[in-house]
């Protein structure tokens, strides 16, 4: 078994409860870590054998375009097309941080963590 991560990927989208945020939009963090049986590709070095780490950026950056009220709304949904486009991935954990959120005080960031196993 192996990990990958892909860290800091920074977007600016338009979500939150408040009308605002959905229409000034703010910008974002999001960190992916997932777990898959590494061991293949690294006799292999071939990029089928792996989850590759650009289609984990693709689907977080597509998923993050698409406005929702809340955070943990995003994070599943970019769990659930892991699991359901990458076959290798056994388990995933994704991070959505909203950068200096609008709750009257200095803040860097508010986060939401989702993780998830495959299915059996």
């Amino acid at each position: 078994m192996g990990i990958i991560k892909v860290e800091n990927i920074r977007v600016y989208a338009n979500h939150g409860c408040l009308k605002e945020e959905t229409i000034i939009g703010s910008d974002y963090r999001v960190d992916v870590e997932v777990k898959a049986n590494l061991k293949p590709s690294s006799n292999s070095d071939a990029l089928e054998d792996t989850v590759d780490y650009v289609f984990l950026n693709k689907v977080v950056r597509e998923e993050m375009a698409k406005p929702s009220k809340l955070l943990e709304t995003v994070a599943q949904r970019i769990l659930n097309r892991f699991f359901d486009e990458d076959k290798l991935i056994s388990k995933a954990t994704v991070s959505v941080s909203k950068i200096n959120p609008p709750i009257g005080g200095d803040v860097e960031m508010v986060t939401i963590q989702l993780s998830q196993k495959r299915k059996k």
